[in-house]
């Protein structure tokens, strides 16, 4: 009884965000988020943490930042950096690209997209058809990391075509991705491409 008397009634949602994102949807811990906002900015700003929280786009994530480099006692990394293979990193500016394209075509709030159609997309990046049917076959790990990390959310499945699975892409990606950032991975990956691939 002691123990929880002493408990922050926001510990929940810090224990979340350190999770991973908390989105609009999720309405129960987006109320709390909002208010204890104060309270939990505080908190997390003790610990080295920054909150990042787009009202607009309806998410709510932490970053740590990178210590000074003449801190002579920096924090140990709470959040490790990822380091997302080729397919994954190519599938991340494709779902980023066309989440742009969508909001420019203003055709709603949400981008829905089938497996079929990311397939489509991806030809684009391959001349030699060995090398699309490869990552046809492998389609499954990409997207899976990108469902680890919050950038898709299954939506419908299909047991017997895949193709016809469709996902939503969460608008995290753009603020993971912006778009200084998106043109300087496409150009590393144009250079991957010409060198492996060709």
């Amino acid at each position: 009884m002691e123990q929880s008397n002493t408990r922050t009634h926001y510990a929940h949602i810090i224990i979340k965000l350190l999770q991973g994102p908390i989105y609009v949807e999720e309405k129960a811990s987006w109320r709390d988020l909002q208010a204890w906002k104060t309270s939990i900015l505080e908190y997390i700003s003790k610990i080295g943490l920054e909150l990042i929280l787009n009202e607009i786009d309806g998410f709510a994530y932490l970053i740590q930042p990178d210590a000074d480099e003449h801190d002579e006692n920096p924090l140990p990394r709470l959040m490790r950096k990822q380091n997302l293979s080729y397919e994954t990193t190519l599938l991340c500016i494709i779902l980023r690209e066309m989440l742009e394209e969508f909001d420019i075509l203003k055709e709603g709030n949400t981008l829905f997209l089938t497996q079929k159609e990311v397939k489509e997309r991806i030809e684009l990046f391959y001349k030699e058809q060995a090398n699309k049917s490869k990552l046809w076959r492998e389609l499954a790990r990409p997207i899976n990391n990108l469902q680890t990390i919050g950038i898709l959310k299954l939506n419908r499945e299909d047991p017997l075509n895949k193709d016809n699975n469709q996902y939503e892409v969460k608008r995290i990606i753009k603020a993971l991705i912006n778009n200084e950032k998106l043109e300087e991975i496409k150009q590393k990956l144009a250079s991957y491409v010409n060198t492996v691939h060709e």
